[in-house]
C-alpha cells in the first residue's frame, strides 16, 4: 500500500532569493527619500540594516536615481524604521521591530509600488524599416 504524493514537487530556493524577487520588483519613482533609523545595539536592528543592504543594490537605485536614501543610527534603544516621503507630499512608516527583510520587501512594494507611474512603450522606426513598409 503506498502513501499519496503531498507537498511540493520542487525545493523551495530560500528566503535570499525571495527577498531578491522582491527587491527586484520595487520601483522607487513615486519614493523622494528614504530614511532608515535603527539603533545598533538593539538586537533587531539586523532587518534595517539588511533592508538598507538589498535597498540600495544598483538595480534598485536605478529605478529612481533622484531618491536619497538615509541612514540614521541612534543610540537610545528606539525600535528600527524606514520611512518613505513621496512624491505627492505623503510619508509611509514601516515599524521593522517584528518584521523579517521579506516582509518589509512585502509591504513596501504592496504600498509604494502601486503608486508608480505606467511606462510607456515606445516604438521607434528606422529609415530601413520605413522602406520595408513601403514595399
Amino acid at each position: 500500500m503506498s502513501l499519496p504524493f503531498s507537498g511540493s514537487k520542487s525545493k523551495s530556493t530560500g528566503v535570499v532569493s525571495a527577498i531578491k524577487k522582491q527587491s527586484l520588483l520595487l520601483n522607487l519613482k513615486p519614493v523622494k527619500k528614504v530614511l532608515i533609523k535603527f539603533d545598533p545595539f538593539a538586537q533587531n536592528a539586523v532587518t534595517a540594516r539588511n533592508f538598507m543592504y538589498y535597498l540600495l543594490s544598483p538595480k534598485v537605485i536605478n529605478t529612481n536615481p533622484l531618491c536619497l536614501v538615509r541612514t540614521e543610527v541612534e543610540n537610545n534603544r528606539s525600535e528600527p524604521t524606514v520611512e518613505a516621503s513621496l512624491v505627492n507630499g505623503e510619508s509611509v512608516l514601516f515599524k521593522c521591530n517584528n518584521l523579517t527583510v521579506l516582509e518589509i520587501f512585502q509591504q513596501f512594494n504592496k504600498h509604494i509600488t502601486p503608486l508608480a507611474p505606467k511606462e510607456e512603450l515606445v516604438v521607434s522606426t528606422t529609415k530601413i524599416d520605413k522602406k520595408k513598409g513601403k514595399r
